[in-house]
């Protein structure tokens, strides 16, 4: 009885698809996955590194429009760069401040990752500063909250290898409040918020970059976003910018 075998370039073509069914199916997990493996084989002392890309399959079209629109703009010197997720995206920062130097990089829905994977396009820029908020996305999907830490710890970590006269700001995760009963995946996480909020505050030296602690101000007696501030418990509304505005105007006009 004659076998028929399958002839290579079919086992190869079954190959490609088995993986591209992978990717479609499991790209957060891949993503997720990723950052483990970059946080548990780096150390302070050893270069940082990120992988070369990751594919746009685990990032929102939003986030490859933003991503591709960012990278075709002309570099200017001395920039201040606004960097982090939905929370910095909706602000017009440089009417806020009046500064023309001053460019938002905030994403929505962006999370560490997302960070990491178009940091290139910050540190090629090497700006004056980056204020950097970013991790509420990450807990929202579950990521623990110590590689929300290391992840935001590698992200001050290359800034300074790859942009070593750029001042980093680490802004403290916001909190949030469930009156609205709006984005509960978010509303629920206020303790690990002020878990990781203890950590970036403690490791500022060991990372060169200044804390801001944001939290404080923005909370009620309940330690939770003030209900002035926002309309769905996460996101803020003008009367926060322009508190959050007088918080760092200092440190945007420190030398």
């Amino acid at each position: 009885m004659k076998i028929n075998r399958p002839k290579p370039k079919s086992k190869k073509l079954l190959f490609t698809l088995f993986f591209a069914l992978l990717y479609s199916n499991f790209n957060l997990i891949s993503i997720f996955a990723q950052e483990k493996q970059i946080v548990e084989t780096s150390s302070i002392t050893e270069p940082a590194r990120i992988p070369n890309h990751l594919h746009d399959s685990l990032f929102s079209t939003y986030y490859q429009q933003r991503v591709s629109h960012f990278r075709s703009l002309p570099i200017h010197p001395n920039s201040i760069v606004f960097l982090g997720n939905s929370i910095t995206d909706g602000a017009e920062w440089s009417e806020l401040f009046a500064n023309s130097s001053i460019i938002n990089r905030g994403i929505s829905g962006d999370k560490t990752a997302g960070i990491l994977n178009r940091l290139d396009e910050i540190t090629n820029r090497k700006p004056l500063k980056v204020f950097l908020l970013i991790g509420t996305n990450d807990l929202e999907h579950k990521i623990p909250q110590q590689e929300v830490i290391d992840n935001i710890f590698l992200i001050a970590r290359i800034l300074k290898q790859d942009s070593p006269d750029t001042k980093l700001y680490i802004q403290s995760i916001l909190p949030v409040n469930d009156f609205y009963k709006k984005f509960n995946n978010h509303t629920k996480n206020g303790k690990a918020i002020e878990q990781i909020n203890t950590v970036l505050s403690e490791n500022a030296v060991k990372y060169s970059y200044k804390f801001i602690d944001l939290h404080r101000s923005f909370i009620d007696a309940e330690g939770k976003l003030k209900k002035d501030l926002t309309n769905d418990g996460l996101h803020l509304n003008g009367k926060a910018y322009q508190e959050w505005k007088e918080l760092i105007l200092p440190f945007v006009l420190e030398e």
